[in-house]
């Protein structure tokens, strides 16, 4: 079976389910995974009873596609994402985003944990993503399918200039801080090294994950418009690098998360 339709088979499987249409896809990255509280869910799925999808490894995600109302409108989130240092396959990675296209969204939000570079920024703050380096591999290398879009996408503005604006007004009228900044993708799962902090700064990364991109590149793909926010759960000072361990990361995310889902809460509400 070609990807093409393994993926229209996954659409038709959860279109029988009762996910009839998403209006808005959402990524529940770490930091968010308390926006599911939120959601009036009508419908939830495993992602173990999905056909053909990736089955989520990290202990910290769920691992279910949720379907519901948030702020009157029809969403499907994610409730846990995957990542290449999980060993999926980029096409894996990127699945579920190419899945809800079919199911009707017509936006995505994403969150996700990431560390700060920009050592204006600190841990615990928000950054609004405005553009982003992708230092790992993507989906669309290989033969194109054209029924989702184009050979060669253009990714002038792979985060939505309209979704940021609306980022911002929800921000200030919830008075919480945004910052704004580019992220950079990394395969991981190891953190970063002195050395490789600095060269991420010197190639112009304000923060950095090991998720998002590949599935902002499929979006972009499809003509979806995005919006990313990251949480930054630690300080990446490469000038004076302190350990980090990921249970403190994973309490730093869970502290911001509040914020987070107001922020996007607020956003969806205004689309």
């Amino acid at each position: 079976m070609n990807e093409l339709s393994k993926i229209q088979e996954t659409a038709e499987y959860i279109k029988n389910q009762g996910f009839s249409e998403g209006q808005i896809g959402i990524i529940l990255g770490t930091g968010l995974g308390n926006l599911v509280t939120k959601i009036e869910v009508e419908k939830e799925l495993s992602y173990t009873d999905i056909p053909h999808f990736p089955e989520s490894t990290v202990e910290f995600h769920s691992g279910k596609l949720i379907y519901g109302k948030l702020g009157g409108k029809q969403v499907i989130a994610m409730q846990g994402r995957f990542h290449f240092y999980e060993g999926y396959s980029m096409k894996q990675i990127v699945f579920p985003v190419r899945v809800m296209k079919l199911l009707g969204i017509s936006q995505l939000l994403v969150s996700n944990a990431a560390g700060a570079i920009n050592t204006d920024f600190k841990k615990g703050d928000l950054m609004l993503i405005s553009d982003h380096i992708n230092l790992q591999s993507n989906a669309l290398i290989g033969q194109n399918i054209p029924e989702l879009g184009t050979r060669f996408p253009d990714m002038s503005e792979p985060y939505s200039v309209e979704l940021r604006k609306i980022a911002r007004s929800v921000s200030e009228k919830e008075t919480i801080a945004l910052r704004e900044g580019t992220y950079v993708s990394v395969q991981g799962p190891m953190l970063e090294t002195a050395a490789e902090y600095r060269y991420l700064d010197i190639i112009g990364a304000d923060a950095v994950g090991m998720s998002t991109t590949p599935e902002v590149i499929a979006a972009n793909h499809m003509g979806i418009p995005v919006l990313a926010i990251s949480v930054l759960t630690d300080e990446c000072d490469y000038t004076n690098l302190q350990p980090v361990n990921i249970e403190e990361i994973i309490a730093v995310a869970g502290k911001a998360e509040k914020k987070l889902t107001a922020i996007f809460e607020g956003i969806v509400a205004s689309l």
